[in-house]
């Protein structure tokens, strides 16, 4: 016990062993839906499901791992959502790519990304961000996340006239997510350890007594153990030779995926590490460039394995709050990947309804950051209010970044303040310019 808390420095970070367990069982139950969902996606890109499931946790383990050795942070990597859907429904269907050719691209896109890491260009991106826009980044994923719960609970849907809508509250899932919140509300105002993990157990349990409008129950058990899937059809698939064969075709898609991880991942850090106290007084992050380092090795590490870019996961921000402050809590995720190999049945038992009030309570408390930002100053005010307000309309972090940055720009420049803007701010800006003109944005 002494070992671990040296190592994970837990006593210097305020936390225990049994706080970071918390924390990170509290993050995996709010991420096991990647085990369902990204084989879901990617098998229509005509891969094989089974090897997905398997892919899809053997990556989230071995690179959680490697980011907890890197930086004692309590972050779990996972293959991105939307980077999935833009793997599957834009490059391989749309653009009619083989999906070994695909897993070729996102390869390089890690490969440009590593090389961003290690050569500290990715960490002085970082540094050119101003305050005001970090904490907006904060605030902007909060409601981006509750925004994904009220979605998964059915409590807002989709209306071709108003784009989305209240849900259908003669089905019981809106009413169990409404359960979950204010269990998990009450739990937390009286402080008790785990609160989302109880809210989680109580909706799933719930769910096995009440039937969902597909007429089946919410929850449905189909087993507990079973082997895992081999890795054969997917793994060491990617085709390295697609790019240098087609590259004027190629070469924009690697910068499609090289974007919209750099964003998305540079959002996560920062949300999920100003959660958890883990910035500087200049709100920088101190192992930044670790932190990215293991990022990137892990867009490389998911595409040999047969996944689509791996990237850390926001729902990270759910075991902060319930306490993750280590690399320990990370460890903890990691060895429950590594169990649903052979839990299987029991992670697909877990409905999304369960995860929702999850969700949206973490999204509450992300968004509390908005306090920190002085939207009496008018030009601090509008880039933070486009970059928050821009992440749930695009349901895309890295949307939010970058027009929120560019409004920032643009209103110094208008503003006669160009001198303000940091040299890298500059570069930043022009890559949010080619991230629109190349049209990559992930939805």
């Amino acid at each position: 016990m002494n070992f671990i808390d040296k190592f994970f420095r837990l006593s210097e970070n305020g936390t225990s062993i049994r706080q970071e367990v918390t924390g990170g069982l509290t993050t995996f139950a709010a991420m096991a839906y990647v085990l369902a969902v990204n084989p879901l996606i990617l098998k229509n890109a005509g891969m094989d499901f089974g090897a997905l499931i398997t892919a899809t946790a053997l990556s989230a383990a071995l690179m959680t791992i490697v980011m907890a050795l890197m930086t004692n942070y309590p972050l779990a990597l996972a293959p991105g959502m939307g980077l999935n859907a833009f793997f599957a429904f834009s490059v391989c269907i749309g653009m009619k790519i083989p999906w070994q050719a695909a897993l070729g691209l996102v390869f390089y896109g890690g490969l440009l990304f590593l090389i961003l890491s290690l050569t500290g260009v990715r960490q002085k991106l970082v540094e050119a961000i101003p305050m005001d826009i970090k904490l907006a980044i904060t605030c902007g994923i909060g409601i981006f996340i509750a925004f994904i719960g009220l979605k998964s609970a059915g409590i807002v849907v989709a209306n071709p006239a108003t784009l989305v809508t209240i849900g259908d509250f003669r089905s019981a899932l809106p009413w169990l997510c409404i359960l979950g919140v204010i269990l998990t509300a009450a739990l937390v105002v009286k402080n008790v350890r785990g609160a989302v993990i109880i809210s989680i157990l109580v909706i799933t349990i719930l769910g096995l007594l009440i039937t969902g409008p597909d007429g089946r129950k919410v929850t449905s058990f189909q087993g507990v153990f079973s082997l895992p899937n081999s890795l054969a059809p997917s793994f060491a698939q990617l085709d390295l030779g697609y790019l240098w064969k087609n590259f004027g075709h190629a070469f924009p898609l690697v910068l499609g995926f090289l974007f919209v991880d750099l964003f998305d991942n540079m959002g996560t850090l920062i949300g999920v590490c100003n959660r958890a106290g883990l910035l500087d007084k200049s709100g920088n992050l101190p192992k930044i460039g670790q932190a990215f380092t293991a990022d990137s090795c892990a867009a490389m590490a998911g595409a040999v394995l047969g996944t689509s870019t791996v990237t850390s996961y926001v729902e990270s921000a759910a075991g902060v709050e319930a306490g993750a402050r280590t690399g320990l809590s990370s460890i903890v995720v990691a060895i429950l990947f590594l169990l649903s190999l052979f839990l299987t049945p029991v992670i697909m038992a877990i409905p999304a309804v369960a995860t929702a009030p999850a969700l949206i309570i973490v999204g509450i408390f992300m968004t509390q950051g908005i306090l920190e930002i002085d939207l009496a100053d008018f030009a601090k005010a509008v880039p933070a209010f486009v970059t928050i307000v821009t992440m749930p309309l695009t349901f895309s972090i890295s949307e939010g970044i970058a027009l929120g940055f560019l409004v920032y720009v643009v209103l110094q420049i208008a503003l006669g303040k160009a001198k303000e803007i940091k040299p890298l701010a500059w570069i930043l800006g022009l890559l949010f310019i080619a991230h629109y003109v190349f049209q990559l944005g992930h939805h």
